[in-house]
């Protein structure tokens, strides 16, 4: 093989894919030459397998330090002064080398370091052997081969001149190279990135380990998480906690969404990371490339750490960080708060060390009623978002029953931030619905679409009208189109086939009545004569009102006695739920919901969370 650099007794095996590793970083370098220093702090001229790329590496940096632009032409004029162009390859060579572009040659540069550092030590290994089995050999003479081997090795991880203090000012970058330094790369939204160590922290009992499976689920298929984008990719839970309910809470997960936790594994163990199993760890995730590792819990990968020491659990948070560095992924720790507060139990140690950090807890006593909370507590590099909130929904597993014959059942996690309200009948937003389903134009004005109404039976008032005229030149505004497929008519409607709910009759209501108001409503009166003046408003008079007159504004609601006052209300304050007739969670209830999600409207029951 011509140009190559001499190997002893045998061929390197791997010689055309380290040839083209080195092609892309010279290639790279010709298109930015601002890799030349990035490169710098990995490479050595004698990496390079063939002398040509050396020779055409050590002409690169020559044109980078005298500042002189580097393009194929100006490394060709170079080599033709230098008389080397015909040792570097060629005119054809150097013209084709251009198209060698990966965008990011720090990847190559790895491996081409990799494999000089294996060459090197396949010729200690030579040497040691020939030094060993000569004529005139004697026992440990080929120590000083292994010396100076070692030698070499110290300075190169000091740096090119052997000076620790040059290889750590090496390091130092200015303000324009910090272009060059990745970003992160986000995993779930802006709320877990890629590379990073997060934790997502709550009381026990409080629904986190839930939020977590939801959104490991989330990433290993790729589906979007409650309205934030997801990278795919693998992920592995380690359950060192509850690992015996982990299969029901995934086959609920599966049936709600209809599709296999696919790219999702468990390892149903703890894995210390104070001990040796630790390492073997790593070097299994190292080999598997995970987007997501879940360590749930910290307490139970840290048995016998004192977590009030600042010491032994930053030592333990070192242990997760080598995990992280060693696989790239994003390492979410689950860990208790402690009895009072909203911060992590134990020392401070480990928060300093987080990109990212949630705080998950629950307000209600069961899944009727239940609301669970994810606010944001840390976000090192973002912006710290909204809280997102939770329902819980019953699924019933198929085919699985108790001991007494109960169904097996889990909860799984409804949105109550994109589940659409419903719309209330007698609202503007309901009237909405009304004239956007009746493809009533929105040049109407209000006489002739009270005229429209009242014709149609539906009740309304005139301060009713106003308000949904306004709603509609809002969403006009905004382009939203009105008629059959506006927001009103979509946005509460499931996809074909995909129910909103396991139980059929616990969806939500549709935007408009089946059929029209037995009641007719009470309509409204215009001036004398308008129905004459003005056709649009020709809408009857309320019977005993004297033409003229116009219909005076509801009074004002009398004033709610106190507690102990005649006429004081017993009616309670807490809304019910339409169905099982039991107290909504009043945060629940002030964002619209009439019923509880797990209510099966066939039997009026809520069945309690598993």
């Amino acid at each position: 093989m011509e140009n190559v650099r001499p190997f002893p007794h045998q061929a390197d095996e791997r010689a055309p894919e380290q040839s083209d590793a080195e092609l892309y970083i010279l290639g790279d370098c010709i298109h930015d030459a601002r890799w030349i220093k990035v490169l710098r702090e990995t490479l050595n001229r004698s990496d390079f397998f063939r002398p040509s790329h050396e020779l055409i590496w050590d002409t690169l940096g020559a044109l980078y330090d005298a500042g002189d632009p580097i393009t194929p032409t100006s490394l060709r004029i170079e080599l033709e002064r230098r008389k080397e162009l015909t040792r570097a390859g060629g005119l054809a060579f150097i013209a084709r080398l251009a198209d060698y572009v990966s965008g990011d040659p720090t990847y190559y540069a790895e491996q081409v370091r990799d494999a000089a550092e294996l060459r090197a030590e396949a010729e200690l290994g030579r040497r040691i052997v020939q030094r060993a089995t000569a004529p005139d050999a004697e026992p440990g003479s080929a120590v000083t081969f292994i010396d100076a081997y070692l030698e070499r090795q110290k300075e190169r991880a000091a740096g090119r001149s052997g000076d620790p203090a040059d290889a750590l000012l090496a390091e130092l970058l200015d303000a324009s190279s910090l272009d060059n330094m990745p970003t992160l790369e986000p995993l779930v939204g802006d709320l877990f990135h890629l590379d990073t160590l997060a934790r997502i922290i709550g009381p026990s009992g409080h629904m986190k380990s839930f939020v977590v499976i939801d959104i490991a689920a989330h990433v290993g298929t790729g589906i979007d998480w409650h309205g934030h984008r997801v990278q795919q990719g693998t992920v592995v839970y380690l359950v060192a906690e509850g690992a015996r309910g982990i299969r029901k809470r995934v086959r609920a997960w599966e049936k709600h969404h209809g599709v296999k936790m696919d790219n999702v594994l468990f390892l149903p163990r703890p894995v210390q990371t104070r001990g040796p199993e630790w390492d073997t760890f790593i070097e299994a995730m190292r080999r598997l490339k995970p987007a997501l590792i879940v360590i749930d819990t910290q307490a139970r990968v840290s048995v016998g750490v004192e977590e009030n020491s600042n010491t032994e659990l930053g030592l333990v948070v070192e242990r997760m960080d080598d995990l992280r560095r060693a696989t790239e992924a994003c390492v979410l720790v689950i860990h208790h708060t402690g009895h009072i507060g909203e911060h992590g139990r134990g020392a401070s140690a480990a928060k300093g060390a987080l990109q990212s950090e949630m705080h998950v807890s629950k307000k209600g006593e069961n899944a009727g009623n239940m609301i669970v909370t994810m606010k944001v507590g840390k976000q090192k590099d973002d912006e710290e978002g909204a809280d997102l909130q939770f329902g819980l929904k019953v699924i019933t597993l198929d085919g699985e029953f108790k001991p007494d014959g109960r169904p097996v059942t889990s909860v799984v996690l409804e949105s109550l931030d994109l589940r659409p309200r419903p719309v209330v009948e007698g609202t503007p937003e309901w009237m909405v619905t009304v004239l956007d389903k009746a493809a009533i134009p929105t040049e109407w004005g209000q006489p002739r679409v009270s005229k429209w109404l009242a014709a149609n039976g539906f009740p309304t008032t005139k301060r009713m009208v106003e308000g949904a005229l306004r709603l509609r030149k809002a969403n006009a505004s905004r382009g939203d189109n009105t008629g059959a497929d506006s927001w009103a008519t979509q946005t509460l409607t499931p996809e074909p086939g995909q129910p909103m709910s396991d139980c059929a009759g616990n969806d939500l209501p549709g935007n408009l009545p089946a059929r029209l108001p037995k009641t007719p409503p009470r309509p409204t009166a215009g001036k004398s004569g308008e129905s004459t003046q003005n056709p649009s408003s020709d809408l009857p008079q309320p019977a005993g009102e004297v033409a003229g007159n116009v219909q005076s504004e509801p009074s004002s609601p009398s004033p709610i006695p106190r507690d102990g006052e005649v006429g004081a209300s017993t009616a309670p304050t807490t809304p019910l739920c339409i169905i099982c007739d039991r107290p909504l969670n009043p945060d629940w209830a002030a964002r619209g919901y009439d019923t509880h999600l797990a209510c099966d409207p066939r039997t009026g029951s809520h069945p309690d969370a598993a």
